[in-house]
């Protein structure tokens, strides 16, 4: 007894003592910190004391920062499906605007005495300006995490990822083979992890092609259609001849943008997406877009978390996945459109 005090008090960051008064129900110690020491005999495979049973941590989080993209529904089905094989149920928690930030869900998820782990994807972790501290405060209660998509090195959990580098290089070489010259990008904002991978890969492609990068054909903005509009109409003045998107919403943006214009996909504008969602082989005209491995993503992930869950130290490096170029009909050979090309912005 007294080896499995000392390791579950070293698991939870407590003192011995407060794990005995939480396994003997005794007053004086926190929600929160009981919650820690509990989910600290599961993690390490020690059985409750028979009236603490009924609360085993059987719960995930998984914090999404929206649904309007379709990948993120599809990779919530994923994870919900290898989670429920293993008896867990996940907690959707999806962030709106003007609802919950993610700092809120997190504290939220840290009162509910039966949660065994977070997954977040696509999360402020993602963005270096951001601030970190809930997660944080998730690194300090050793409660299993894991990150899908890139995000800053600081934090000690897992991270699944797509390879950011290897899809804008495929995007390009496909562009770069059919003569485009005026080739933009459109982003997410700067201080994006994922989006500064892809624009450190554009310009060493694009360099090495003999064509670089032209700082004027640069977008970066919001995760959404109308921002994706909104960036692509700067960039047809400037007289680019392609775009590659960051996600497939802003393709579908970009798209708009450019049928406004008077202009056509792909005659005029050949359009790259991101992620090959749901329902982009259905669009006019069928999105050509790089297609993210979500089901191998997602099923490493709950991986990840289980290992933590049973007990095993989190690995702080990512894991890549090989993402995929699809070719569909928003691509074809270059146009000059000269009238287009002497228009500044």
């Amino acid at each position: 007894m007294t080896r499995r005090l000392a390791e579950v008090a070293a698991r939870a960051g407590v003192s011995e003592a407060t794990v005995s008064r939480v396994l003997n129900s005794k007053p004086g110690v926190s929600s929160a910190t009981r919650s820690t020491v509990l989910t600290a005999l599961d993690v390490l495979g020690y059985e409750r004391p028979t009236k603490l049973r009924g609360e085993r941590a059987r719960l995930v989080g998984l914090v999404l920062p929206e649904l309007q993209n379709p990948i993120f529904p599809a990779l919530a089905e994923v994870v919900g499906a290898q989670l429920a094989q293993h008896g867990l149920t996940p907690v959707l928690c999806t962030q709106t605007t003007g609802g919950a930030p993610e700092a809120d869900y997190v504290d939220m998820l840290l009162e509910q005495q039966q949660v065994a782990g977070i997954m977040f994807a696509g999360g402020s972790y993602s963005q270096v300006e951001a601030d970190h501290t809930h997660y944080e405060r998730l690194a300090r209660r050793k409660l299993p995490v894991v990150l899908i998509n890139a995000g800053i090195d600081d934090l000690p959990f897992p991270r699944v990822v797509c390879d950011d580098a290897s899809a804008v290089e495929q995007a390009l070489e496909h562009l770069v083979s059919l003569g485009h010259e005026r080739i933009g990008l459109v982003l997410g904002p700067r201080d994006h992890v994922p989006s500064m991978r892809k624009l450190a890969a554009a310009r060493a492609v694009l360099t090495a092609a003999g064509t670089p990068l032209d700082p004027g054909l640069i977008a970066h903005c919001q995760f959404s259609l109308q921002s994706g509009q909104a960036s692509a109409a700067t960039l047809i003045r400037r007289g680019a001849t392609a775009l590659v998107c960051a996600s497939d919403p802003l393709a579908l943006g970009v798209i708009r943008a450019t049928r406004r214009a008077g202009l056509r996909v792909p005659h005029d504008i050949s359009v790259i997406g991101f992620d090959d969602s749901a329902f982009m082989s259905s669009v006019e005209p069928p999105l050509t877009t790089v297609r993210q491995p979500i089901e191998a993503m997602g099923r490493a992930a709950v991986a990840a978390l289980l290992d933590q869950i049973r007990g095993d130290e989190p690995a702080d490096d990512e894991l890549l996945f090989e993402p995929e170029l699809v070719v569909r009909k928003s691509t074809r050979p270059a146009s000059t459109r000269p009238d287009l090309a002497r228009i500044e912005s």
